[in-house]
């Protein structure tokens, strides 16, 4: 990963982009991609699409991200100044206390605290109380000062911003899944520097986080001949992890090629094979029933499109200190640029009955 692809990961990591309020996010991501793609476009709710033309006889793939991360919404502000938040996504409740956040105002950021009692007064049955029972406290004096600029429904998300770990693991908030739309900006990017023969699009979408809407709205408009989604994925390789539910996946092993349930079996193979021939190594995982990602939506698209989720591996997922390794990050880039690169050779990805 070279300078420029740093900065662009780590201007993507630290510009806020709860789903339901993508654009800032989206505006980044944008910006990138037309130096290199031969069309941009956005829809009504921000999804982005970029495009590099390949041959008019080759397939189109598609390799999406998605730009949504968890966060909170004001749901209400009382009387005392103190603001009362519902999740947005799957906001996990044992790490939000004693968190600092910032609320998305129309005026500008807003510093907040959520509140945790001190241990020494702490009864045993407050440990994990729901977000809605979690104020944020602003430091306002009273319900009317913290009105004056901060509104119901204003986005809040954790205050956490990307860290350097030792060697090439990185962590920080929302790498859920903004190291996934990296990957489709750099997967478009390489392909266009190798002037493959396939036409790529590279997707990043909205609302994943609240049920793939935004993969719902695109999936349908564009004639495709396979998608790959790239989303991060469980690790397996710290204490207290759960391989018998995520599978055995590290960090630094490579990017994760999904097996089972959306995950089209010749799209996988070819991805595999690509991997194999371009000495990339990749690990394997088992969805035997969903993927959880956006794949859910664009399998079923147009009657049914061949889709792959690749997953890159991820510590503390859904926390604000979720951590991976770029190398993972920039293998899965190469992997899929090579995928582009030999995509031409499949007269279709459909299964052979």
């Amino acid at each position: 990963m070279n300078e420029d692809q740093w900065e662009f990961l780590t201007e993507l990591l630290e510009t806020p982009s709860p789903a339901g309020y993508e654009t800032r996010g989206q505006r980044v991501w944008v910006d990138y991609v037309e130096q290199f793609a031969d069309e941009v476009r956005t829809d009504a709710y921000g999804n982005a699409v970029a495009v590099y033309e390949g041959g008019d006889d080759g397939p189109a793939i598609a390799v999406t991200g998605h730009a949504d991360e968890i966060g909170f919404n004001v749901r209400r502000i009382d009387d005392n100044g103190f603001l009362h938040l519902a999740a947005v996504g799957g906001v996990d409740r044992t790490v939000s206390r004693g968190q600092r956040v910032t609320v998305h105002t129309a005026d500008g950021p807003v510093t907040g605290v959520v509140g945790q009692n001190a241990v020494h007064i702490r009864d045993g049955d407050d440990e994990a109380v729901d977000v809605t029972k979690q104020p944020v406290d602003v430091g306002a004096a009273d319900g009317e000062d913290t009105r004056e600029v901060v509104e119901v429904g204003d986005p809040v998300t954790f205050a956490t911003t990307v860290e350097s770990l030792m060697g090439t693991r990185i962590a920080g908030r929302g790498l859920d899944n903004r190291v996934g739309n990296w990957v489709a900006a750099e997967t478009l990017r390489r392909a266009a520097e190798a002037s493959v023969e396939t036409s790529v699009y590279a997707i990043s979408t909205v609302q994943e986080e609240l049920g793939t809407h935004g993969a719902k709205m695109v999936g349908d408009r564009l004639d495709l001949d396979a998608v790959v989604v790239v989303d991060v994925t469980h690790a397996s390789d710290y204490p207290g992890s759960k391989p018998e539910k995520a599978g055995d996946v590290a960090l630094g092993d490579g990017p994760v090629v999904a097996r089972g349930s959306a995950n089209h079996p010749v799209v996988a193979q070819a991805v595999r094979k690509v991997a194999s021939d371009s000495a990339i190594d990749v690990q394997l995982q088992a969805d035997p029933r969903h993927t959880g990602t956006d794949a859910n939506a664009f399998f079923v698209a147009s009657g049914g499109v061949p889709t792959l989720n690749l997953g890159i591996p991820n510590r503390y997922m859904h926390t604000p200190v979720e951590v991976v390794d770029t190398e993972d990050v920039d293998a899965a880039a190469d992997l899929l640029a090579a995928f582009a690169g030999q995509a031409s050779e499949y007269d279709s990805f459909a299964v052979d009955v």
